[in-house]
């Protein structure tokens, strides 16, 4: 059956799409290790859109697993979930106690020292990691993901690409778009406010991953 707006018959493949960007844009939205690391590289203006496209890609490539079924070999090894939770935890750990340093240490955020960029591989390194450490992303996006895709029988892969728009979407919205900010962060206490931020959702998800919530 087809749905009809404005009088017009929509395409049963749009309407799977949507609902693939709808539930793709749910999942990623909310507020984790991911998403602050490219705010912060989004309103230091450094490496934005090397980040945004390690994310996106991988993202993609997390949804284009689930679509395919990698979701069920996920849930049948769960010692792998296992081991990402444990490297997440010390990664996320590390990178939580880094952000609290740098709050502490207000003279290291004075916006009139200029600070040196990261390198590509450090920036990589970390966009990576924050991505594929998390063992929530395999449980999200591979296995919750996949498996609605697969409700939609033929039509997978309609379902994918609207998830893939939607990491798209938020992703450069996010980098991009932190510009819009960068007179709030003038002064160095709203980056120790930032960094402090930071620190606690990095710490606080770390804590999450060790006691399996």
């Amino acid at each position: 059956m087809r749905a009809h707006l404005y009088g017009e018959a929509v395409p049963p493949e749009l309407l799977v799409a949507l609902s693939g960007l709808g539930l793709g844009l749910s999942l990623i939205v909310a507020i984790g290790s991911q998403n602050a690391f490219v705010l912060r590289q989004g309103l230091r203006r450094e490496r934005v859109a090397l980040v945004v496209l390690v994310c996106v890609v991988s993202d993609v490539v997390l949804i284009g697993a689930g679509v395919a079924g990698a979701g069920a070999a996920v849930e049948s090894r769960p010692w792998l979930l296992d081991v990402v939770r444990w490297a997440g935890a010390a990664f996320l750990t590390t990178y939580g106690l880094m952000a609290a340093w740098r709050a502490w240490r207000p003279k290291a955020l004075d916006p009139s020292v200029e600070a040196v960029p990261s390198s590509v591989r450090a920036v990589v390194g970390t966009a990576l990691a924050l991505t594929w450490l998390n063992p929530h992303v395999y449980l999200d996006t591979v296995v919750l993901l996949g498996s609605i895709a697969q409700s939609h029988p033929g039509r997978e892969w309609w379902f994918a690409g609207g998830a893939a728009v939607g990491s798209v979407v938020w992703f450069v919205a996010l980098g991009f778009g932190a510009r819009a900010l960068r007179p709030v962060f003038a002064r160095p206490g709203a980056w120790r406010v930032l960094d402090a931020v930071i620190a606690v959702v990095m710490v606080g998800l770390a804590i999450m991953l060790l006691v399996g919530n």
